[in-house]
Parts: structure tokens; C-alpha cells; sequence
């Protein structure tokens, strides 16, 4: 059965564990900056919540167990509601990878103390496995994210960057590149064309991370 998935069966207790965060706080994020700006639909709809079960997708959750990257059930957002709409999408879509970024940078910072400490080498070893992992799969989402392709928050920053008018003709066929997207993301093409940018780009980043801890605390 392995073979079927991204992970060992012996991590899937674990990766469940960072994604129940991981998920939650992704989509809080995008609702609390909503609200804030002053689009309380999130709010209205019961999002505004860190309970992981208003924000977790099904098939988005499962393909992390199977593809190894998903997705969250994405957080309503009225843009009527916001006094600059497009400056008010850009950090509302924005916020919601940035807190999986510091999320990763507290997960490297709870390994650091652990290590520095001693206190690592007293605990199980799930402890530490659960915090590497929590820290790869919050950069993983961070910059699976960010990918400039429907539905994820990276196409999002860039309709609100491009002009009215373009951003209208993008929404036109945007469902065919929802489409696209879920082919590259569940066929083998996804070998040739997402992952490998998430096996480059996810490394720098958790390297950078720690670089960053071990400079300052090594």
C-alpha cells in the first residue's frame, strides 16, 4: 500500500497532525485579514475559526497523503466589502501562505531549543520527526501556494496585480485552468512540471530557515 502514498504509513499519524494545523491556520489566516479589511463573509460563514473541521477539503487533504502537496477548502471572500479591493485581495491572498512560512520558522525554532538544549535526545523520537515534518510541509504549502495557477493564492495576487480588464478576461477561463491545474497535479505529468519546482524551491527554503537559526544560535 506505501507505494500509493507520499509518505510511510508509520508518518501518516504525524503528517495528519501538522496538516490539522498546517490547514488551519493557512485558511484562518486568509479569513482573519479578510475581516480585518472589512469583509466580515468568512466571519458570517463560520470560517473565521482555527477549527480545523470548517476549513478541511476533502480531496485536497487526501491528495497529501497520495501526491505528497493539497489544499484547504478555500475561504469565501467578498471583495465588495473592501475599500480598495485590490490591494485588500493581494494581502488577504498573500496572508494565508505567509503564516505556513512562520509556521515552518516556529517549528525550526522549537528544534533549535530542543537541540541546543539536550532536550531532544530525551524525547521520542516521533517529537522530533513531528517538527521536521511540520516545518518541510509548511514550506511545502508556503510555496505550493504561491504557484501562479488556479485556484491557488498565487493566481489570486496576480489578478489583483494586472489591469481590470485582463483580470476579467483570466476570470473568463479560469475554470479550464482549475482543470489544467488538477491534471498537472494528479497525472504523471506532475513529475515534469509542479514537483520538480517544489523539490527545488522547498529545500532552499528550509535550508535558508535553518541557515538562519544556525547563524544566529549555533
Amino acid at each position: 500500500m506505501e507505494r500509493f502514498l507520499a509518505f510511510p504509513l508509520e508518518q501518516i499519524p504525524l503528517v495528519a497532525a501538522v496538516l490539522l494545523i498546517a490547514f488551519t491556520v493557512h485558511e484562518f489566516a486568509h479569513a482573519f485579514t479578510a475581516y480585518k479589511f472589512g469583509d466580515p463573509t468568512a466571519k458570517d460563514q463560520g470560517r473565521l475559526t482555527l477549527n480545523p473541521i470548517h476549513h478541511l477539503d476533502p480531496i485536497g487533504t487526501l491528495l497529501i497523503f497520495i501526491a505528497g502537496f493539497g489544499w484547504a477548502r478555500p475561504v469565501p471572500v467578498n471583495r465588495y466589502h473592501f475599500k480598495n479591493p485590490r490591494l485588500a485581495g493581494i494581502f488577504v491572498s498573500l496572508m494565508g501562505p505567509i503564516s505556513n512560512f512562520a509556521l515552518a520558522v516556529l517549528g525550526t525554532a522549537i528544534l533549535f531549543i530542543l537541540m541546543v538544549t539536550g532536550v531532544a535526545g530525551q524525547l521520542p523520537i516521533f517529537v522530533t520527526q513531528f517538527f521536521n515534518l511540520f516545518v518541510w510541509m509548511n514550506v511545502l504549502l508556503f510555496v505550493f501556494n504561491l504557484l501562479p495557477v488556479p485556484p491557488l493564492d498565487g493566481y489570486r495576487i496576480i489578478e489583483d496585480l494586472v489591469s481590470p480588464s485582463l483580470r476579467a478576461k483570466m476570470t473568463q477561463y479560469e475554470q479550464y485552468g482549475s482543470l489544467i491545474f488538477l491534471i498537472l497535479v494528479i497525472t504523471p505529468l506532475s513529475h515534469y512540471t509542479i514537483r520538480p519546482i517544489l523539490n527545488t524551491v522547498v529545500p532552499f527554503f528550509v535550508n535558508s530557515i535553518q541557515s538562519v537559526f544556525v547563524m544566529f544560535l549555533g
